[in-house]
């Protein structure tokens, strides 16, 4: 939620704000004090304050006060008159994080305004995430399903993570290999230090020392490990044996098949831990669960209210063959969210103009996802007439209102 708290006691003024915050997509909240405005600032407010310096009673250093006593983080762009630019400046080294003379352009304040959103985002996600790792359990959280073999994946998980022991991710094509080795590291006791991933493939001396330097505390994890080459392999291994502060994951398909193709001393060293990741055809129950996260996160992605998927749907994607797991029903949850073909069409039985309007369609459909319904703007964002844009919508039975949040 893109929200700005407008404080202003200056009623058409406070308008006319308020209006050029909307037109530019933004949730002003507008206030004629400090007293109207208190009960919106807390620590979870998830956007910015825009304050008037010179106001009665409290005035905007007022603001800037009780907003960095509330939350260190929280952004306050000042509005001065001519006379309160040295106040403004005064603010600025208090922690008021930018300010504007009036009157001032409504580009000009958008643009402040737009740089400290994105700051305070940066912040309530750094926070979350440290939230994260402060309680509950990461393979919880981080591995979906309710089959056995899913619970089983998440208790080799813990185990792996717990031990701090080096090891072996393995798992199909598409399994997520590289994410599992996240949330081994993410069990661990170095979960607060660095997760490290890095290609096997062509990884010489220096950069396994330079990836294992940025892994220092923490994790490296080594993806396709299997195309490490030789000489990268021999190091690793005596930089193992003396006894460096990281742990490294390997990831591969099958590790049977590492014992041949990795140096033997590395491969025993590397193959005390092991997480192995059961393939979707392995756990058809699981797929519903797996579909809904997947269709969830391409509609935040999208900026699309989550369709309503109907039981048939599921039970359609229960009866397929998965061989590319993970990464196909992913695909498949986005071309869903955005209202391609059922999956049981494949492309290649469409002709060319089928595809074109599949892809088309979504294209409007993400348009509209992004600007919160506004016809107007997503035709804008797709640099196509508004008659054009509304033939189009017509054409697939789109309805703009369908995609306002």
């Amino acid at each position: 939620m893109r929200r700005v708290l407008l404080l202003e006691d200056d009623a058409p003024l406070r308008d006319a704000l308020a209006q050029s915050l909307m037109l530019a997509e933004l949730d002003p909240v507008p206030a004629a004090s400090f007293v109207a405005a208190k009960d919106q600032i807390s620590p979870d407010f998830a956007g910015v304050i825009v304050s008037d310096i010179r106001m009665p009673g409290r005035d905007g250093f007022h603001v800037l006060n009780y907003a960095q006593s509330v939350d260190a983080d929280l952004p306050v762009i000042l509005l001065t008159g001519e006379g309160d630019i040295p106040m403004a400046v005064r603010a600025m080294g208090d922690g008021a994080f930018d300010f504007l003379e009036k009157p001032c352009a409504p580009s000009d304040l958008i643009a402040v305004i737009e740089r400290a959103l994105t700051n305070r985002a940066l912040v309530l996600e750094n926070r979350a995430l440290k939230r994260q790792l402060e309680t509950g359990d990461a393979a919880a959280r981080l591995l979906f399903g309710s089959s056995e073999q899913a619970e089983a994946l998440r208790e080799q998980v813990r185990h792996l993570g717990r031990s701090g022991s080096h090891g072996f991710v393995t798992g199909e094509a598409g399994t997520g290999i590289s994410k599992v080795a996240e949330v081994v590291h993410l069990c661990s006791p170095k979960a607060r230090a660095a997760f490290v991933k890095s290609s096997s493939a062509g990884l010489d001396v220096a950069a396994l020392d330079a990836a294992l330097s940025d892994a220092a505390g923490g994790t490296l994890f080594l993806d396709d490990i299997s195309a490490l080459p030789a000489q990268t392999q021999f190091h690793l291994f005596e930089r193992l044996e003396q006894g460096i502060d990281v742990r490294v994951l390997g990831g591969a398909i099958d590790v049977d098949a590492l014992e041949g193709l990795l140096y033997t001393e590395l491969f025993y060293r590397l193959a005390v831990g092991r997480a192995r990741i059961p393939s979707i055809a392995e756990r058809p129950e699981d797929i519903p669960v797996l579909f809904s996260h997947y269709v969830a996160q391409a509609a935040e992605q999208s900026g699309i209210a989550v369709p309503d998927i109907e039981p048939e749907y599921l039970s359609m994607l229960m009866a397929q063959d998965w061989p590319g797991n993970a990464r196909s029903l992913m695909s498949a949850a986005m071309r869903f969210v955005l209202g391609m073909s059922e999956p049981s069409v494949a492309n290649g039985e469409l002709g060319l103009a089928e595809q074109m309007g599949q892809v088309e369609r979504a294209l409007l459909v993400r348009a509209l996802g992004r600007h919160n319904g506004q016809a107007s703007t997503a035709a804008k964002a797709l640099k196509l007439p508004r008659k054009t844009f509304y033939d189009k919508l017509a054409r697939y039975g789109i309805k703009p209102e369908n995609y306002r949040r």
